[in-house]
């Protein structure tokens, strides 16, 4: 019940600070705008980047460091298998995007990669021929069903946010990811929350293990460096939430997400 009452809250929360803007392509490319998305909190965020960016320096640049060490395929193997769990997350979406012909098109990919694939280790539907994958999550569907971003958020560990996808992220917990419900809340006699957690470790440090150099970079050439990164996340997810195929020249990976949501 407590659990409940709590996402009924935060996405009340989500929806209280922003306006809806319908399907309007037009309010809702001005909704996303990055230099629209307020920062509300910027002092505490701050403060929680700054916490964030010295647990990144102890823990996770170095562990990604030594993760580069693997062999390519290996590595490639491990992202592979990641993504193909994000499809229980996605197809989901996709339904409530009212993309149901995507749906259909990841639900066969995590079929046959979950099988053939091996858990997908391999990129089986890749090799047939299945369109780019794209993943979605709770954020996005909020997104476009109208809801704006509200304030930016940084969150601790997990990083860039805003209300909206924070909602969304809350709402993965609460029984939207079909991986957390069979290995963390359920707790079943194959899967138990230590693989839940393990997947979204091995998820951000994935994620770092890409993005080494990008994110060194644009460190040292930012005069705020907290200011470049919110930028970046707030462009990543408009370009996201509008399907759009634009490139974020300073990252390697698309997906400031899988760390957080799925």
């Amino acid at each position: 019940m407590i659990k409940r009452f709590t996402i009924i809250l935060i996405t009340t929360l989500a929806l209280t600070v922003n306006s809806y803007a319908g399907s309007d392509g037009e309010l809702l490319l001005k909704k996303n705008d990055p230099s629209n998305v307020k920062d509300c909190f910027e002092r505490l965020n701050r403060a929680t980047f700054a916490f964030n960016q010295g647990l990144d320096g102890i823990v996770f640049e170095p562990v990604a460091k030594a993760y580069r060490i693997l062999p390519s395929p290996v590595r490639t193997g491990i992202s592979n298998s990641l993504n193909n769990l994000s499809n229980l997350v996605t197809v989901p979406n996709n339904i409530l995007q009212g993309d149901f012909k995507e749906a259909g098109v990841n639900s066969g990919r995590f079929v046959l990669n979950t099988t053939v694939g091996l858990l997908g280790i391999f990129d089986v539907a890749e090799q047939m021929g299945f369109s780019e994958y794209e993943k979605e999550d709770y954020g996005q569907s909020l997104g476009t069903a109208g809801v704006g971003p509200g304030c930016y958020l940084v969150l601790p560990v997990l990083g860039p946010s805003t209300i909206r996808d924070t909602a969304g992220s809350v709402f993965n917990l609460m029984g939207g990811d079909p991986w957390y419900n069979v290995s963390v809340k359920n707790d079943t006699q194959y899967f138990n929350e230590k693989d839940y957690y393990v997947s979204r470790g091995t998820a951000g440090v994935d994620f770092r293990a890409k993005n080494i150099e990008s994110f060194d970079n644009l460190e040292e050439n930012a005069m705020d460096f907290y200011a470049s990164v919110k930028s970046l996340y707030l462009q990543d997810r408009k370009q996201k939430i509008l399907n759009s195929k634009g490139v974020i020249d300073t990252m390697d990976d698309s997906d400031w997400e899988e760390i957080e949501d799925n």
